[in-house]
């Protein structure tokens, strides 16, 4: 079922067009054999830059597409529709350039961020560790500075394309002050002393790889600092409210697809003489899966024009990405619930879209935390 989108521009119209041509002719058949295999298609993310994909919420002033938010989520949606692994991709890959963007200087921009815009540099976002998931101020990875530079020890965990980026954006201890002692460094991926460990064994997004990095003894260039010693929470923390819409986006797609998926097979599995879909229980079904991904669509794209228009987006954020997941997770179970005992099989991507859907509810922040975001805005001050 074509999603009746709200542009802003006619070349809006036309990118999403372009996106959804590349995503049916090079994704969409591919999605399935490397989600088995569990094989990481680092030339999709090549053919994406080639065509500006990477680029979009980036300003221009920094060789970015210079599309709004409510156009970049959009075409994250699309892609996730066909393979969900690959628009997870993308959206980790723009919060990993987002400090440098925004944050790093103009000798940093120069140099680094035509490599990293064009797709030819991988990124990986490197935030979390095995103790400090939501926590970011409990990190203990750090670097001390020297002579020749910084020098990097820890762990950093659940690192979307550990192994497999070209350069790491990684938030490390460099002082013991609690709220002010984390910088940020833009890392390449052959640096010394950079281990990948080994792949995770995932329930889902099989095809993108999630790893530990290890820093031992690593040395960090001065000029592979972004930003100030000790800027690196204020970083962190800027980029967290335009993850999480991605997030909602990448959910929106998975529940769009098992929508469509479970649509076409009510139409055309007959029970009793005619279409399943014509049955009550399985046509309103379908319609409250229907009427729940239209509004959790409707979720992140309030919150994206807020980003848009300059304001605050913080509780938005949280709150689409809170209703989008868990509208992912139910529209992906009730799907397999349409096709019975054929959406168990591996034969029909539904059992594949519900697992994908799963992991949605966790990374970005757990809902829980979302939750906790919401209620806090909720206790504070009477505006």
């Amino acid at each position: 079922m074509k999603v009746e989108r709200e542009l802003p521009s006619r070349e809006a119209y036309d990118l999403l067009e372009l996106v959804t041509d590349v995503a049916d002719k090079e994704l969409g058949p591919r999605a399935a054999e490397f989600e088995e295999r569990g094989e990481f298609p680092r030339e999709v993310f090549g053919l994406l830059g080639e065509v500006g994909l990477l680029t979009l919420p980036f300003g221009e002033d920094v060789g970015g597409g210079g599309q709004p938010y409510t156009v970049y989520l959009q075409v994250l949606e699309e892609i996730a529709a066909r393979w969900a692994a690959v628009a997870v991709g993308m959206s980790v890959h723009t919060l990993s350039c987002h400090p440098v963007t925004t944050f790093g200087t103009q000798a940093q921009q120069a140099e680094l961020l035509p490599r990293m815009l064009s797709g030819e540099a991988l990124g990986a976002y490197s935030l979390s560790e095995a103790h400090a998931g939501s926590d970011p101020r409990a990190l203990r990875a750090s670097a001390a500075q020297g002579v020749h530079g910084w020098t990097a020890r820890g762990t950093k965990a659940w690192v979307t394309h550990g192994g497999q980026a070209d350069f790491y954006t990684v938030f490390l201890r460099t002082s013991p002050d609690a709220s002010g002692g984390i910088s940020c460094f833009h890392v390449d991926a052959d640096t010394a002393g950079l281990v990948a460990g080994t792949p995770e064994r995932k329930m889902g997004l099989r095809s993108s790889t999630t790893a530990e990095m290890h820093f031992e003894d690593a040395v960090i260039p001065e000029d592979r600092l972004v930003g100030v010693p000790g800027q690196g929470l204020q970083i962190a923390l800027s980029a967290l409210d335009a993850g999480r819409l991605g997030i909602a986006a990448v959910a929106v797609g998975i529940a769009q697809a098992a929508l469509d998926y479970a649509v076409d097979y009510a139409r055309e599995r007959q029970t009793f003489g005619r279409p399943v879909i014509e049955h009550q229980g399985v046509g309103f079904l379908l319609a409250d899966m229907a009427a729940r991904t239209e509004a959790a669509r409707a979720t992140y794209l309030v919150a994206a024009r807020r980003k848009d228009n300059g304001q605050s987006y913080t509780r938005q954020a949280s709150v689409a990405k809170l209703i989008a997941t868990d509208t992912a997770m139910a529209v992906t179970t009730d799907a397999v619930q349409v096709l019975g005992g054929a959406g168990y099989v591996l034969d029909h991507p539904v059992e594949r879209f519900m697992r994908e859907a799963k992991i949605t509810q966790i990374f970005e922040g757990t809902n829980q935390i979302q939750r906790l975001v919401i209620s806090r805005q909720l206790a504070g001050p009477a505006r």
